[in-house]
């Protein structure tokens, strides 16, 4: 179980913030499930906030991410736990930035599928990051990876769809 080595409380907030309010503790697939869950977020903070929301609340969550991750970390003894998503949400928002339609289900699943495969596959410079084993490694190599899925999102969006 992910949670053998836990001794805080099931709603400590490194515990709901490291895993994405539990979409990490999913026993299949947890990036993926986190990077899913982190759309709904995305689409009501550009709804309610536009792209400048987004990233706003992208840099606060890569902090706080820091910190959970670090925390959970810390406390399960794990250097990279699959159950932490939180740097999968900022990964994903940062190719939501490039969404060109909020109100299209497309760009969302483009968006997810290039930031996946990026964080999947880790080319160069995403494997840098992924070999650190500390809280910084685990927030950057999604960072990274994000970084270049929102250059392919952005690439299909301006020579594809345009």
């Amino acid at each position: 179980m992910a949670l053998k080595n836990w001794n805080k409380s099931f709603f400590h907030p490194s515990l709901m913030i490291s895993t994405w309010f539990y979409s990490g503790l999913v026993p299949f697939a947890p990036g993926t499930m986190g990077s899913i869950a982190a759309l709904p977020f995305a689409w009501l903070l550009i709804e309610h906030a536009g792209k400048f929301g987004l990233a706003n609340a992208t840099l606060i969550v890569f902090v706080l991410g820091l910190w959970a991750s670090r925390e959970y970390m810390n406390e399960t003894g794990k250097t990279d736990p699959g159950e932490v998503v939180v740097d999968e949400v900022v990964g994903q928002w940062l190719v939501c930035l490039f969404i060109i339609d909020n109100n299209h289900i497309g760009q969302y699943i483009l968006a997810l599928l290039a930031f996946r495969i990026f964080d999947i596959m880790k080319p160069w410079p995403v494997s840098h990051f992924d070999k650190r084993h500390d809280a910084f490694g685990v927030m950057m190599d999604d960072v990274v990876a994000g970084i270049l899925g929102a250059a392919v999102l952005y690439a299909v969006n301006f020579y594809v769809l345009s």
